[in-house]
């Protein structure tokens, strides 16, 4: 399934090269978008197809009455999340930059921090306050 994936981003990616020779350079911010929306559409649904397995998971889980250790909170998938931010980070950070200049670079980062952010509340439901500190 992935290599089919694979098989169609390059194809678009080829399509939007072949577009920008054709019609020249004024229209390479509109096809570099059109491009990105993709892959961002892309990105989108991966997260969501994980999201709800995830929560199926969880789900089947508390069906089952294990109360034991989450088996999704492993140091390897911690690892794992860490290690793809920081290769995502680098061509994000090289597109919005190339693209937007500091406002597209910007916004690079803040996708990925909060992002992280994200996986972090995940991952530590009280981290923001909630069923924290007492009296305060």
């Amino acid at each position: 399934m992935t290599d089919a994936h694979d098989t169609d981003l390059k194809k678009e990616l080829a399509a939007t090269l072949h577009a920008r020779r054709d019609l020249g350079p004024e229209y390479e911010s509109e096809l570099a978008d059109s491009f990105l929306e993709k892959i961002d559409q892309r990105i989108d649904g991966a997260v969501e197809r994980r999201l709800r397995r995830t929560l199926a998971e969880q789900q089947m889980q508390q069906a089952r009455g294990s109360r034991g250790a989450k088996g999704s909170d492993s140091w390897g998938e911690r690892f794992g999340f860490g290690i793809v931010s920081l290769v995502l980070a680098i061509p994000l950070s090289a597109i919005g930059g190339g693209i937007a200049h500091l406002p597209g670079l910007v916004a690079a980062w803040v996708g990925i921090v909060g992002i992280n952010v994200a996986q972090a509340v995940r991952l530590n439901p009280g981290m923001f306050g909630r069923g924290g500190r007492d009296g305060m």
